[in-house]
């Protein structure tokens, strides 16, 4: 990703840089496009044997915004060590596309939509008896002024990135609490720990979505259903195209939604309950749960 010379910023020092970063880091979403039906794609070449249970079993996974992205970036990886797949994505002909590279059956579908979820839910459970993961990708990003914010697009921020994916927990959190096991991933963002300028309703929406995996992870305790966060900023994918603004920070720049994919996995294969990506944006968020008013006077003079 390059940068326009005249918006290049000269190097600052490593501490500013990390608080500069959480106070106006452009966070990335993780959306797709439209479509409506399950399609199933077999295997056309050789995989890893599917993790199994206890009981050997296949574990399946459930992976939604899997029509590009983060979530095109984990069904990848989800698929390499051997698991199952059921993709939920909005654009049917890019989820076609994921599902050849990572052998799947898909649910093309837009979760804003009633009763979606419920659709999608039986129809993971109808081609695979079972769903051990779900990771919750989807997500749409809006930036701007909030007064000058459509109520439209404040309303598709606030149901493609939080209530959406409530609601498609709220489906699958039984089925994996009746087993006894499973694990729920959310794809946060460093918007959702610091805030972040001229991004209030997505930062919210992540933000809420934090506090909701943290509270079901409470309540959860002893059920065998893990919850886990990943909590990235900066991913190199569609998102600040499909926004409309584009990313002009000189630094850092962002990683590859691969990146996010393996940390989705070690929230999986390590039992992680949260993680940042990259790791050192843990520094900013814990400077402002440790001192918040420091926090805000910093945000105030850096940006």
């Amino acid at each position: 990703m390059s940068l326009p010379a005249e918006r290049r910023e000269r190097p600052r020092p490593t501490a500013f840089r990390a608080f500069t970063l959480a106070a106006e880091v452009q966070p990335m979403s993780h959306a797709s496009g439209a479509g409506t039906a399950g399609v199933s794609f077999p295997r056309t070449s050789a995989a890893p044997a599917p993790p199994a249970d206890d009981a050997g079993r296949p574990r399946t996974a459930l992976v939604t915004g899997a029509s590009s992205g983060i979530g095109a970036a984990v069904a990848r990886r989800l698929s390499a060590e051997g698991w199952r797949l059921v993709l939920n994505g909005r654009d049917a002909e890019r989820l076609r596309r994921v599902a050849e590279r990572a052998p799947a059956s898909v649910f093309p579908a837009d979760l804003t939509q009633p009763g979606v979820e419920h659709r999608l839910t039986r129809f993971a459970l109808e081609r695979t008896g079972r769903v051990d993961l779900l990771v919750a990708g989807a997500g749409i990003g809006w930036a701007g002024d909030f007064r000058t914010m459509p109520p439209s697009a404040l309303e598709e921020v606030v149901e493609v990135d939080l209530l959406a994916t409530l609601r498609l927990v709220r489906q699958v959190l039984p089925h994996m609490a009746e087993a006894g096991s499973g694990r729920l991933v959310l794809i946060g963002s460093l918007a959702g720990t610091v805030g972040v300028r001229e991004e209030a309703v997505y930062s919210a929406a992540k933000a809420a979505l934090g506090a909701f995996a943290d509270s079901l992870r409470y309540e959860l305790r002893g059920s065998g259903v893990a919850v886990s966060l990943v909590v990235p900023g900066v991913v190199d994918t569609p998102f600040f195209e499909r926004r409309g603004t584009p990313y002009r920070r000189a630094w850092p720049g962002p990683v590859p939604p691969e990146r996010v994919a393996d940390a989705v996995w070690s929230a999986v294969a390590r039992d992680r309950d949260e993680i940042y990506v990259p790791g050192w944006l843990r520094v900013p968020a814990r400077l402002r749960g440790a001192a918040p008013g420091l926090y805000r006077r910093l945000a105030a003079v850096f940006g």
